[in-house]
């Protein structure tokens, strides 16, 4: 689908007259008010303090330290949940802390979350305490069970409570209610990290340290793992995760990052180097996911956790194959996807405001990413649904900008009681099950409901533009001027340029990726790349002058830097 592209709206007055005029620009575009807003720096995180709840939770996790008991973690089956666990455990290893165990519900067993199961098996691990990462805010049957046996509970997430909250003896999460913590976007990972920072100070007041006689941990150094996380799971870079997110990328980029985050570079054939933001959600984080989405996100934790160089690389190039796995099934379940709902859009005469889709034998650990294709492909709410056992199924939501999908589930269910069995999420992304006998009715109630808040939308959707870039521009120095400028990621848009091009060159490359080379009189010749076009559409010899909105990227091949134009859209001129 061919958008309208529009250029961003930036006012007049420059931020600062020490930025080049096209980062300027950008920032401006990004509704950056002052230079203050872009401070990276450590100091300018918001304290751990202002998150409620933090100090009981630091200070039962400090007493099961000081008391020896047993702590295990259970997180959830993502990268961010990964990501979480490995930072609590890296922490509190370094805090003289051994008697620590993890538990990651396996998707296809158990589903998500602190069920009750998974608390019969914690208690049988021994669990004085446990602590949520990632999850945990909706567990309460499982956190109620877990206090019926004795155990402590601290839930630790960043999911949008419901109505009711469990009943834990502690919750930090930034979105409960009558939190003032003014990130409300951490990740999960973001979370976990923010109780270690707690911890630490908590122990430090007990002269943990000293009796032990340890070091005080830098746990700065967890900032590589924190920074995967918090891309990967797509919340929103305000200031406090991009400051999070650009020290975890300064570390990697100086090598200073675990062995594991630089196996998984390496097996992707990047160089830490010259990884972006953008990398840590396209590079690493599919590699992670795919051992949850696929297996056991256990090997995405041992990834994490392993220290020895060699046995990282082997963890990571298992990874590697278990996400090459998980890209075939991906797209064979996306044909699927679109033969139905081609016979949807043809019974229909047009393919309505949102979008259901089920096959039988849909693999449950990709539905996700299917439902975040077809979303781009028809800018549209989209859920997409597989078998959890016989009679339940398990749905993943994916969503534009200005439909809030969880709002849309919240209402769903509350217009339609029991048609869902329970759900959960973001804005722009959900979770749910229900019974598989009541997925017409869902799929009518939440077409019709989507409907009404798509209508609510202002007309069409439009690429946002920085506009156009001069030859100057199109070059190595402001190529990697624009990388330093980040970090950029959801809610902080990576720039997009465009401009119309003459096609010098054009041909297919991986089966489905057309490489350009394009010529414009004040730029001269320029490299670029379309991912997954159209097959039947491109090459075209036809076609020889294209209009394309692009991002500017820096190409290293055999240690030889390069321009290359990133195409996000292209059309004849």
């Amino acid at each position: 689908m061919i958008l309208p592209v529009v250029r961003r709206e930036t006012g007049d007055a420059p931020l600062a007259s020490t930025l080049h005029p096209v980062i300027d620009r950008i920032y401006r575009g990004r509704n950056v008010q002052d230079i203050s807003e872009l401070e990276n720096g450590l100091k300018g995180l918001t304290h751990f303090n202002e998150l409620k709840g933090m100090a009981g939770a630091a200070s039962i996790l400090a007493d099961t330290i000081e008391q020896d008991k047993t702590l295990v973690i259970v997180g959830d089956f993502d990268a961010d949940g990964a990501t979480s666990i490995a930072v609590c455990i890296r922490s509190l290893h370094m805090m003289g802390f051994k008697k620590v165990d993890y538990l990651v519900p396996n998707r296809f067993d158990f589903g998500y979350g602190l069920s009750v199961p998974i608390v019969d098996i914690a208690k049988q691990q021994g669990a004085d305490v446990i602590i949520t990462v990632d999850n945990g805010i909706a567990c309460i049957d499982g956190v109620t069970h877990a206090k019926a046996l004795g155990i402590e509970v601290i839930v630790t997430d960043h999911h949008l409570p419901g109505d009711d909250l469990p009943p834990a003896d502690a919750i930090v999460n930034p979105n409960q209610p009558g939190c003032t913590f003014p990130s409300k976007n951490l990740a999960g990972v973001g979370v976990a990290f923010y109780i270690m920072l707690a911890l630490k100070t908590e122990l430090q007041q007990r002269n943990w340290f000293t009796k032990k006689n340890l070091p005080a941990p830098n746990l700065a150094s967890l900032l590589d793992i924190v920074a995967v996380g918090t891309v990967a799971d797509v919340v929103v870079l305000d200031k406090n995760n991009r400051i999070l997110v650009h020290q975890g990328l300064q570390r990697i980029r100086a090598g200073k990052c675990r062995p594991g985050i630089k196996a998984l570079v390496e097996v992707a054939n990047r160089d830490c180097a010259h990884l972006t933001s953008t990398d840590l959600g396209f590079v690493i984080g599919p590699r992670l996911n795919a051992a949850g989405r696929l297996d056991d996100m256990s090997q995405g934790i041992a990834c994490l956790l392993e220290d020895d160089t060699m046995q990282a690389r082997m963890i990571a190039s298992e990874l590697d194959a278990l996400n090459r796995e998980r890209r075939e099934i991906e797209t064979g379940m996306k044909a699927q996807a679109e033969q139905v709902l081609e016979k949807m859009s043809l019974a229909e005469g047009d393919i309505p405001a949102a979008l259901v889709v089920y096959q039988a034998d849909f693999h449950q650990g990709v539905i996700g990413i299917v439902a975040g294709r077809l979303k781009e492909k028809y800018l549209k709410p989209v859920i997409a649904f597989a078998h959890q056992d016989e009679a339940t199924i398990k749905g993943s939501a994916r969503s534009i900008p200005g439909v809030h999908i969880r709002d849309v589930l919240d209402e769903v269910n509350t217009r339609f009681p029991g048609v869902i069995d329970k759900f959960g999420g973001h804005a722009m992304a959900a979770g749910l099950s229900l019974p598989v006998a009541n997925l017409a009715a869902f799929q009518k109630a939440f077409i019709d409901i989507a409907k009404q808040h798509m209508d609510k939308l202002d007309g069409n959707q439009v690429l946002l533009s920085d506009g156009s870039l001069t030859g100057q521009e199109l070059s190595l120095p402001f190529a990697h001027l624009l990388r330093q400028a980040g970090p950029f990621g959801q809610g902080f848009e990576s720039p997009l340029f465009d401009g119309e091009f003459q096609v010098v060159q054009q041909r297919l490359v991986g089966e489905k990726h057309l490489k350009l080379v394009l010529r414009e009189p004040s730029v001269g010749e320029v490299d670029a790349i379309a991912f997954n076009i159209d097959i039947k559409a491109w090459p075209n010899a036809m076609v020889k002058q294209v209009r394309i909105a692009y991002r500017l990227d820096v190409n290293v091949f055999r240690g030889q830097e390069s321009v290359q134009l990133i195409i996000e859209q292209l059309e004849s001129a």
